[in-house]
């Protein structure tokens, strides 16, 4: 139901953008959102933003990672900046509706110091 794009590799200072697109048979969508889990940790919340465009960030990325989405395109973004090696992980994309709760199938990103 969802595709997620965008992981890789990169040196720390650098940017990355992930971009998750949901299936034409998702209707009303409410949150969009990115997690993400690194090796031996709990999955934690990156950045959600709602139907209405109100975003929430956990806090060691707030200034650095930008979310966004496109209604339209049924698509949410994840703008990361000055990214660090505290930044490695699989991102996983999460998409609500009333009724579901759908998540990607994760995409790595790898930060080198």
């Amino acid at each position: 139901h969802l595709v997620e794009s965008g992981g890789g590799l990169v040196q720390a200072g650098g940017s990355l953008r992930l971009s998750c697109a949901a299936s034409g048979c998702i209707f009303s969508i409410n949150a969009m959102g990115w997690y993400r889990q690194a090796p031996g940790k709990q999955r934690e919340l990156v950045a959600s933003i709602t139907s209405g465009g109100s975003t929430n960030y956990a806090d060691s990325v707030k200034g650095r990672f930008t979310i966004s989405r496109d209604n339209a395109k049924k698509t949410v973004y994840l703008e990361m900046n000055s990214l660090a090696p505290e930044d490695t992980a699989a991102y996983y994309c999460n998409v609500r509706g009333a009724l579901y709760d759908y998540w990607g199938q994760g995409t790595q990103v790898t930060v080198s110091s």
